[in-house]
């Protein structure tokens, strides 16, 4: 959970540290004005490596709750930043089971989305964040460590951040002993006078969608941006796609190579890349075959981090229904066909309904039959449904509806036929009528004159 403001209780405390004066005019609209914030996030600890924690948390669980202080963020002011309060280390009754806070300091590498982090529970969003040490060998080992971990952070918008945070370097640690600084006993990091753990932020890997659908024929762009620290550099990014066990390499590329290693409809701009740290992959023409998990790695010398995106392509159907008008005298059957074509994936709902001018609502049937589905060159689906009408049950005027539910389509689409009366015939039909009456009593009348003349011949 997060929190933002004032008005918001939650546990993310925003603290003003110094507004930074915009540039000077250049137009009618002002600057935005931006102010630097702690922006602190309720987390979970896990690290499997970190034995002694779990007797002081009572639990033999690997996670222990925590608390991820982010350190003056740039953030715009909208107005809503009056009432932040300065977040302080809770320093009432602590005890070995309180959450470990790590502080994060992010003066080199902007952290992406934060006023969405901000005000994630001011805007009722769900954010979840886990701090694991980086890589699988135990944090402390040594009488000093280097120690990073990594922390995700996800929005149920489906923004995802992941930061990488360094301890401070064994060298470092030599000059701080002189200041009586203390290292935590399990996760060896210095800790602050609070009590806090101090890290930095060397890398940060965000996206701004964990899951995303396409349309069929479409393009799509599966969003992934990185910042580094001035002290690391880009080594190679590489995106991969995994469906139903199976993987394969769309796009490496290795930094001071000829070029990228790229599939047919795959795009990575590496000027942008290269500039603004944008590894984001275009897709053109989206088919079926393109679904599935799209992993962006990107690799520094000595760090890697990995977003994970799904992409679900969903094509509508296309509905009709056979006859649109239907008109049959008594005794007289008829079948009326909804054709439900081109969707995709393969679950669809189809259901039926009639209605007479004197029914309120829609009245359910039941008496429907189905095809089996079809599946299509381009990988979607087809069905076809039947209902029959008997002349016998059937009350005209009324009109049958065809109801079919996709998650392609954001409401369900309904085609219908209407059944007429035979009094309701157009003028054509009538016509036609009227003509073979006439016909049928001038042939009567000629056959009646033959009759009566050959009995007064006899």
């Amino acid at each position: 959970m997060a929190a933002g403001l004032v008005p918001c209780r939650g546990l993310v405390l925003c603290a003003a540290v110094l507004t930074m004066a915009p540039g000077p005019a250049k137009s009618s609209t002002p600057d935005p004005v931006f102010r630097r914030v702690d922006i602190a996030l309720g987390c979970s600890f896990v690290g499997e490596d970190v034995r002694g924690l779990q007797h002081a948390f009572g639990t033999s669980s690997s996670e222990y709750p925590a608390t991820l202080v982010l350190r003056a963020i740039s953030v715009r002011d909208d107005g809503n930043l009056d009432d932040v309060t300065e977040y302080k280390v809770p320093q009432e009754n602590p005890d070995s089971s309180s959450p470990i806070v790590f502080e994060a300091s992010a003066q080199s590498v902007p952290i992406p989305h934060a006023e969405s982090l901000l005000h994630a529970d001011c805007h009722g969003e769900e954010l979840r964040c886990e701090i694991s040490p980086y890589s699988s060998q135990p944090a402390g080992q040594g009488p000093c460590s280097t120690a990073c971990l990594v922390a995700t952070l996800q929005l149920s918008s489906g923004i995802s951040v992941i930061l990488v945070l360094r301890g401070p370097h064994c060298d470092s640690l030599e000059e701080e002993k002189e200041h009586n600084t203390t290292l935590h006993p399990k996760l060896r990091i210095p800790m602050s006078k609070e009590g806090t753990l101090l890290t930095t932020v060397e890398f940060q890997l965000s996206s701004r969608n964990t899951s995303l659908h396409a349309r069929l024929g479409g393009s799509v762009t599966l969003d992934c941006r990185f910042a580094l620290a001035p002290s690391s550099s880009l080594s190679s990014l590489e995106w991969r796609r995994q469906h139903q066990g199976h993987g394969r390499s769309l796009f490496w590329y290795q930094v001071g190579s000829t070029g990228p290693a790229v599939q047919p409809k795959a795009h990575v701009d590496v000027a942008e890349l290269l500039g603004s740290g944008d590894a984001s992959l275009s897709l053109q023409e989206v088919s079926v075959g393109d679904e599935g998990t799209y992993i962006c790695l990107v690799s520094t010398l000595l760090h890697k981090a990995q977003h994970i995106i799904q992409l679900h392509v969903a094509e509508p159907p296309r509905v009709r229904i056979i006859p649109a008008v239907v008109s049959f005298e008594r005794g007289a059957m008829t079948t009326l066909t909804c054709s439900i074509a081109g969707y995709y994936p393969l679950d669809v709902s189809v259901s039926w309904t009639q209605k007479a001018p004197e029914d309120d609502v829609e009245i359910p049937l039941s008496n429907a039959r189905f095809s089996s589905h079809r599946q299509n060159r381009d990988g979607t689906y087809s069905i076809t449904s039947y209902l029959s009408i008997s002349s016998a049950t059937a009350q005209a005027p009324a009109t049958y509806t065809c109801h079919v539910s996709h998650i392609a389509l954001a409401e369900p689409l309904s085609v219908s036929a209407h059944l007429k009366v035979p009094e309701q015939m157009g003028s054509e039909g009538l016509m036609g009528g009227f003509i073979a009456t006439i016909i049928f009593i001038v042939v009567l009348f000629i056959v009646l004159r033959r009759r009566a003349d050959r009995s007064l011949k006899c």
